[in-house]
């Protein structure tokens, strides 16, 4: 057999397959099974012009809704309200050795490579989102944020 009878061989099993199981599993009103007949049809060669059929993902997903309504996108945004995110502050970052490391203990000082007075980083997930500085609140360290990166902004930094 040459290859290219092969190749068609295989997709005709292939196609009749797919048809097969369409069939088997379809049920009037089984958007999969109506998915899977559709696309083992279009593999089949077509003798005449093809019907016009709507795409599979009109079928399977609901059209989304405009978000005239204020209700509508108020629920929307509350349902990622609670969802946890980490957040970072980095001052600075150095490279050591193991040695080094090994010979720490407590009161070593550590040499970051951030200058004092210089913004610190603020990473949402790991993410660049912001730059701010330090400040004490209540006895605790917190961050004020001097600026926020843009998308755009956050991609350039990417880039260098």
């Amino acid at each position: 057999m040459s290859e290219d009878n092969k190749t068609e061989a295989a997709s005709d099993d292939w196609g009749s397959a797919l048809a097969e199981q369409a069939q088997a599993s379809a049920a009037p009103a089984d958007d999969w099974g109506s998915a899977m007949a559709e696309q083992a049809s279009a593999s089949a060669p077509a003798p005449g012009p093809a019907a016009p059929s709507t795409p599979a993902g009109e079928r399977v997903f609901q059209p989304l809704q405009s978000h005239t309504e204020p209700d509508l996108a108020k629920g929307d945004i509350d349902r990622i309200l609670d969802v946890p995110v980490q957040l970072t502050a980095e001052l600075g970052r150095t490279r050591i050795t193991i040695k080094n490391l090994l010979q720490l203990s407590q009161g070593s000082v550590v040499e970051l490579d951030g200058l004092a007075g210089e913004p610190m980083d603020v990473f949402i997930n790991g993410y660049l989102i912001a730059q701010g500085e330090v400040v004490v609140v209540n006895d605790k360290f917190g961050i004020r944020l001097t600026d926020i990166i843009t998308p755009s902004e956050r991609i350039q930094k990417l880039n260098r």
